[in-house]
């Protein structure tokens, strides 16, 4: 399997979940606007986002992922089965467990999440964000399973569906802004309700996939027999300092949206809406790379090649570089552009396009230090070693906090917003010098040519977004959406172009990003 077109195939039904998912939020932006509802309703949302993250996603798919492929390479099929019954009775069980306790505590669980909203003039605010807390707290059940068929998927290189399942999620929300929400007293509610339909299509499209695999996990009550398998204790002790690890970067995100809520009403919603346009490279690259680099470095580290290890990290830095340099100038010089085009509409005023538009800007410095992360870290779990990039994100946590008190007072949202992207650029900064220290990665030669050209070919597109910024009344555009995005679209296909023709024009060519699987 050619490695460039699997993270291409992965890429472009992140692309089809991405464009969804900006959709949902238009419509999100027109109904609702950027008030305090639709605070209460991000920070519901980010609940079980943030336990997906800790259960499902992270803590779970770093330890899970590397082992189920050692299995599979040293023990065949059949004991692969039998660990991925015993990893799915335990996990559904946990789940199941810590969603009746956090739906029975949901109203501690909102005062903790968002501190702000605690105050007698928000009452209301506050129990809008309990009842849609507990509506949504069996979505981590749903991610959970999601994550477990996600990495037996890939373990199986079969990286298209779980990579398109989060568009149900933005479907299902969808649905319920334009059909449910006019039926309800309290419109906002109607998201609440799509999230936890968006989990259940999600897990019912992955489980039918492990089915055609044969993979489909054979459920047991007997989770005694479970617990003593060696291989999922091995899991477990792998996912206590990946929980660890995961929590930091969680704990990191409870502050910021613990602080936004004591900021002007909207703060929340400005600094959602920010952070989806800098998730979209995020997804587009770093999870696409990062999808396809973990099973190929766990086998690469199985087998012994440390030269196929560390050439897998550094045609994953080059292509992160190479896609995500521009990316974040197109954020920073395009930002007023992007978020006066896809949100400004309806309830959302121009006022908070400006206030977006800051966060944009900030998110920006940082990004491509967010994205090298999710390279880099797969270079430690690839070899099991998880405390490493634990340390590292407990120095981050500290450093980010230490940044929110100069910039926030000053920023406001926005130095929310530029904390974390500096903090991602420590973290990959501290990730390269270990995996260095460690002798597992040695930069290929030619690197000091490669950055010289890419800068000779983002100053190219950087004119070009500049003069489509400057020449182009974004806001003034208001009611004639048409043109707007039309405008749009031909100032980044015209960046792009030239970026891209500047590069043929250096000498880069396809061919040199192409990198064959692991055997």
């Amino acid at each position: 399997m050619n490695l460039l077109r699997a993270a291409a195939t992965v890429s472009g039904m992140t692309f089809l979940s991405r464009i969804t998912g900006l959709f949902r939020d238009i419509l999100i932006a027109r109904a609702f606007g950027a008030g305090s509802l639709t605070d209460a309703f991000w920070v519901a949302f980010r609940i079980p986002n943030l336990l997906r993250r800790l259960f499902a996603e992270g803590a779970f798919s770093q330890a899970f992922v590397p082992i189920l492929g050692e299995t599979r390479n040293n023990h065949g099929d059949d004991r692969t089965r039998s660990l991925l019954d015993h990893v799915a009775s335990l996990l559904t069980a946990a789940v199941i467990a810590v969603t009746a306790l956090g739906m029975v505590a949901a109203p501690l669980v909102v005062s903790v999440m968002g501190s702000g909203l605690r105050g007698a003039e928000r009452a209301g605010e506050f129990q809008s964000a309990v009842w849609m807390t507990r509506v949504m707290f069996p979505y981590i059940v749903c991610m959970s399973l999601v994550a477990l068929a996600s990495g037996v998927l890939n373990t199986w290189r079969r990286f298209a569906v779980p990579a398109f399942t989060p568009v149900l999620l933005n479907l299902a929300m969808i649905g319920a802004s334009l059909w449910l929400a006019p039926r309800l007293q309290t419109p906002v509610y109607a998201l609440a309700v799509g999230v936890l339909a968006g989990g259940a299509l999600q897990l019912a499209i992955q489980f039918a996939a492990l089915a055609r695999l044969g993979m489909m996990p054979r459920y047991t009550l007997r989770l005694r027999e479970a617990w003593r398998d060696p291989v999922v204790k091995r899991i477990l002790r792998q996912m206590l300092p990946a929980v660890l690890g995961v929590s930091v970067a969680q704990l990191s995100l409870i502050i910021n949206t613990n602080i936004a809520t004591w900021l002007p009403p909207g703060s929340v919603t400005w600094l959602s809406f920010a952070d989806r346009l800098m998730e979209f490279p995020t997804a587009l690259l770093g999870v696409a790379i990062s999808t396809v680099l973990l099973p190929n470095l766990s086998q690469a580290h199985a087998a012994g090649r440390r030269a196929d290890y560390a050439e897998l990290l550094d045609w994953g830095l080059r292509l992160t570089l190479l896609l995500g340099l521009p990316a974040a100038l197109g954020l920073a010089l395009m930002s007023r552009a992007l978020v006066s085009t896809l949100f400004h509409y309806g309830a959302f005023t121009g006022a908070d396009v400006g206030q977006t538009q800051l966060a944009v800007i900030a998110y920006s410095v940082g990004l491509i230090g967010l994205l090298a992360v999710k390279i880099l870290a797969p270079g430690f779990y690839a070899r099991q070693d998880i405390r490493t990039p634990v340390r590292i994100a407990l120095g981050v946590l500290a450093a980010t906090q230490c940044m929110n008190l100069v910039f926030v007072p000053y920023l406001h949202h926005a130095g929310l917003a530029l904390s974390i992207g500096l903090g991602g650029c420590l973290n990959a900064l501290a990730l390269l010098t270990g995996l260095r220290r460690r002798g597992v990665y040695h930069p290929a030669p030619g690197w000091g040519a490669f950055v010289l050209k890419l800068a000779v070919a983002l100053a190219c597109m950087a004119a070009v977004l500049w003069l489509a910024d400057h020449r182009i009344d974004w806001i003034g555009l208001q009611h004639h959406a048409a043109l707007r995005a039309l405008l749009l679209a031909a100032a980044i296909g015209a960046a792009a172009a030239v970026y891209f023709a500047a590069l043929a024009l250096l000498g880069f060519r396809p061919r040199d990003f192409r990198r064959s699987a692991a055997a």
